[in-house]
């Protein structure tokens, strides 16, 4: 049941992402960030359909990390990556859109409708994307947390989209909907905060530590007090996460403790390095 319901939510946001790219940025030259942005590129280029071009990019970057992602959270990946692929193919052939003549409607709309459904294909414990998972693996093995990794890549499609095109105001459109997407995601997700201050109230919290460790390359503090009434020990673990970290979080600390409480807050402000934060 919980991979049905993981299914439908890939399905729903792979559509979504799809409706994006393919009724509101391909028509006026606009490119998304990752991934996406990438094949929209590639496309220009070569001429390679742009659902091919999302294959032929997301599909090596995957395998290539399946050494440092869950086989699962990667498997679910390549079902996105695939159903987003076909829904940008078959979607102009099934439906008649309108064309759109606002460059400035377009970047909006295909901003909210691309955030909407990366965020709901990340509730779906999957990504829909290979940026995400590279952005992983350079953050465990350097100093670079995950959203400078993925804001690089950003700046480097909006390059790109300046040169190829040859229109800096393309490359600024691009940019206005990249920020978008960004804040669309992150509202959806866990609201507008970039970062996550949570407390998990479970029996495992060492099992627990070591795969937030291990999986988000985020560190953390296990506090030990009582409980109110039996006073009995209680361990607490505390940590700073991304905000677009908190649905695999949950994953992790409820598939080795399904009676753990979970509370998240915002983190408003902070000093020092999120990867390190032990408040």
């Amino acid at each position: 049941m919980k991979e049905l319901k993981n299914l439908l939510l890939i399905s729903l946001g792979s559509y979504l992402l799809a409706f994006g790219v393919t009724f509101f940025l391909i028509p006026v030259n606009i490119a998304t960030g990752g991934t996406p942005g990438m094949s929209i590129i590639l496309h220009y280029l070569t001429g390679i359909p742009t659902s091919l071009a999302m294959v032929l990019i997301n599909i090596p970057l995957v395998l290539a990390g399946l050494k440092f992602i869950d086989f699962m959270f990667a498997a679910r990946t390549l079902v996105a990556i695939i159903l987003t692929a076909t829904f940008v193919d078959l979607l102009p052939k099934i439906i008649s859109f309108p064309p759109i003549d606002s460059i400035l409607l377009s970047t909006i709309y295909g901003g909210v409708c691309i955030g909407a459904g990366i965020s709901i294909v990340m509730k779906g414990q999957a990504s829909a994307g290979g940026t995400t998972i590279v952005a992983q693996i350079v953050a465990r093995y350097s100093s670079f947390r995950s959203a400078q990794v993925i804001m690089f890549f950003d700046m480097i499609i909006i390059i790109a989209v300046g040169i190829v095109f040859n229109d800096m105001e393309l490359a600024l459109w691009s940019l206005i909907g990249i920020y978008v997407t960004t804040k669309v995601i992150d509202k959806v997700l866990t609201g507008a905060v970039a970062e996550k201050v949570v407390h998990v109230i479970s029996n495992q919290t060492d099992r627990i530590g070591l795969a937030i460790s291990a999986e988000l390359g985020r560190d953390g503090t296990i506090l030990t007090g009582e409980n109110l009434i039996e006073q009995n020990e209680q361990k607490v673990l505390l940590a700073v996460v991304g905000a677009r970290q908190i649905p695999k979080l949950q994953a992790i600390v409820l598939s080795r403790d399904k009676n753990a409480v979970v509370l998240v807050m915002d983190a408003s402000e902070m000093i020092g390095s999120t990867a390190h934060a032990t408040t």
